[in-house]
């Protein structure tokens, strides 16, 4: 969901189906969709039980205040892994794949190699596939999500696109098959919306936890041509549960978010 994903795919051939939190923009949020919101599963694989793994990325993660964040985001998904927000998503279940309730596997604060200002969505990639095979992280299965952090001041740089210019955080999956999410911090207008920084965190990452799980690779599990995935179609738009801001998800039943 970044750059290249605000380029509509083809039915035919997805080549970057959008997978990204977009930038807050009030007046989009005016605007009807262009076709009315249908997800069709398009075959392939579903988190169904999904591991959560955390990944805080710079050395900012070991000191106040950001210690206080980190801890809080690893309650959050520690609460939010067993919610109902993950029962909601049981409507796109499919033949052999069951979406339950799923765990937060651990965490663990990475200081070496510095993310340094800015960061390329490939060099992610490149560390989270040599921390996997050096042990620092644990091995991935089938349901393995690794959500990084980004500390305050840094920017990512996907397929064209950066982080608080054209949007928030996006998920995808390694050549190797292994999923991951990233969220930079939440330090522009466009990526808080209007909440404080803890709530917007908490909204966003629930908006690529419920892509993830189904959608792990973009395009090619629950999907809309016209709309993305689940969580593009309601972005930003939030309700409370719990203790947390979290992000209303697109139902095909309901035919509305919820």
């Amino acid at each position: 969901m970044a750059t290249k994903a605000h380029t509509k795919k083809s039915a035919a051939a997805p080549q970057h189906p959008i997978r990204v939190v977009p930038l807050h923009r009030p007046e989009a949020e005016r605007a009807a969709p262009a076709a009315a919101p249908q997800l069709t599963y398009r075959g392939g694989p579903l988190l169904t039980a999904v591991e959560v793994f955390t990944v805080f990325w710079g050395a900012a993660w070991e000191s106040s205040p950001q210690t206080v964040v980190m801890k809080s985001m690893n309650l959050f998904f520690d609460f939010i892994l067993t919610s109902p927000l993950i029962d909601q998503l049981g409507e796109y279940n499919v033949a052999g794949k069951a979406i339950g309730h799923g765990t937060r596997t651990g965490t663990k604060i990475l200081t070496a190699p510095a993310p340094g200002n800015s960061v390329q969505d490939s060099a992610i990639q490149k560390l989270l596939q040599q921390e996997i095979a050096s042990g620092v992280l644990p091995a991935a299965t089938a349901n393995s999500l690794y959500f990084f952090f980004l500390p305050p001041g840094v920017q990512v740089l996907q397929g064209g696109s950066a982080s608080c210019k054209d949007f928030c955080g996006y998920h995808d999956a390694t050549s190797d098959g292994v999923f991951y999410a990233v969220m930079p911090y939440p330090g522009c207008s466009g990526c808080t919306g209007g909440l404080a920084v803890a709530d917007a965190l908490t909204s966003t990452s629930s908006h690529e936890l419920c892509e993830a799980i189904t959608d792990p690779i973009p395009g090619q599990g629950w999907y809309d041509d016209n709309n993305g995935e689940i969580g593009d179609i309601c972005a930003w738009k939030t309700r409370t549960l719990g203790n947390y801001t979290i992000q209303l998800e697109w139902s095909n039943n309901a035919g509305a978010c919820i």
